[in-house]
């Protein structure tokens, strides 16, 4: 029996064996096929050196260069005009902006006014004994005085003791008196100081308004100024007066500006200088973005690529032998999306377009438009 037993224990061994030996000859493991090298496809740009314009762009918002805001120096009940206070209403120099009711005020100062006419005339019968020479002079005041109207300048005295007597009489206390309410009076109408626009209203008739408070805003919509930075590298292409062009943001109008003033100081944070340029056009607005182009002496044997290429700020990839190869070139200036390099032979093929993964010795084929891929 023991020995039936190990004979098909022994068949087994051997038919396990045998499976072990057949999977291991089929499943032997090939020789791996040696990788494909990958060549990507690549565009370039032919360097052809040339001269390159140096333009300097910078950017700022429009300010009105004419503007005032509107405070009152009197206290009274805003009145109606002729025109609306409202932001877009336009008024031409010397039409009223904004009135105040001036009533009560008004009949104060003419009361002033007649109490300095009776101090005067209360004086005569003395002038007339004790100065006769300038009486005439008084007389023709007090003829022409008009309650109605701005008072007119006292007569000059001809004499130090005249002088004395008029003074000890209150006469210029008096007189100066009703000048201060005259000008004070000139206060409840603000009238436009040159052609303009309102921008901003803060008040509507009615209201009453209170000395100190703000009233709204007046520009002259026809002249602006836009400040902008330069770095302080390039303060020699900054004179006053010099013309320069700006642009909306779309790139789709333009205008001619000057440069009138420029500010003696560099930022120490940005090591930049502010230049201001004044504009005249009836098509800008106040706040509108603006961008300034500073035209420099152009540079001559340059190249301009894109910005996003460069590597380092001083290296560029160029196809060499359909191998790529980085180069070091000269940084001659940046804009905000190319920059003019030097260093380069014409004929140079200088990547046009950023390649992932790119590294020296890369192997890549130039794109060709007019060959299948």
């Amino acid at each position: 029996m023991r020995k039936n037993i190990s004979i098909v224990f022994a068949i087994l061994l051997l038919i396990a064996a045998f499976l072990l030996a057949k999977y291991l000859i089929d499943n032997k493991q090939k020789p791996v096929p040696k990788a494909e090298k990958i060549v990507k496809t690549v565009f370039v740009d032919e360097v052809k050196n040339t001269t390159v314009p140096i333009i300097i762009n910078a950017n700022g918002n429009l300010v009105a260069k004419n503007k005032i805001e509107l405070y009152a120096e009197v206290q009274g009940v805003l009145v109606s005009t002729s025109k609306d206070f409202k932001p877009g209403t336009t008024f031409y120099k010397g039409e009223t902006i904004i009135k105040i009711n001036s009533d009560e005020f008004y009949a104060n100062l003419q009361a002033q006014k007649s109490n300095l006419y009776n101090v005067i005339t209360a004086l005569m019968p003395d002038l007339k004994l004790d100065f006769p020479n300038n009486y005439n002079a008084w007389q023709n005041y007090l003829q022409n005085f008009e309650i109605n109207k701005s008072i007119q300048k006292l007569p000059e005295p001809i004499s130090e003791k005249e002088k004395f007597f008029i003074s000890g009489r209150g006469i210029y206390t008096t007189y100066y008196n009703v000048k201060n309410l005259e000008v004070k009076l000139s206060k409840y109408n603000l009238k436009a100081p040159f052609n303009g626009i309102i921008t901003e209203s803060m008040v509507n008739p009615g209201t009453l308004i209170r000395s100190g408070q703000k009233l709204g805003e007046f520009i002259d919509p026809s002249v602006y100024e836009v400040s902008v930075s330069i770095k302080s590298e390039f303060k020699n292409l900054l004179q006053v007066g010099k013309e320069v062009t700006l642009y909306n943001l779309e790139k789709t109008n333009n205008w001619t500006g000057r440069v009138v003033r420029i500010n003696g100081k560099v930022d120490t944070a940005t090591q930049t200088i502010k230049a201001f340029i004044e504009v005249r056009a009836n098509d800008l607005k106040e706040g509108q973005y603006i961008e300034v182009a500073l035209q420099t002496t152009p540079e001559e044997n340059a190249f301009e690529v894109a910005r996003n290429l460069l590597i380092d700020n001083s290296k560029l990839y160029i196809v060499k032998d359909s191998v790529l190869d980085l180069v070091d070139v000269n940084l001659i200036f940046e804009n905000k999306n190319t920059v003019v390099v030097k260093g380069l032979e014409n004929g140079t093929k200088v990547i046009s377009k950023p390649i992932p993964g790119a590294h020296a010795g890369m192997l890549v084929k130039i794109f060709n438009a007019n060959k299948p891929q």
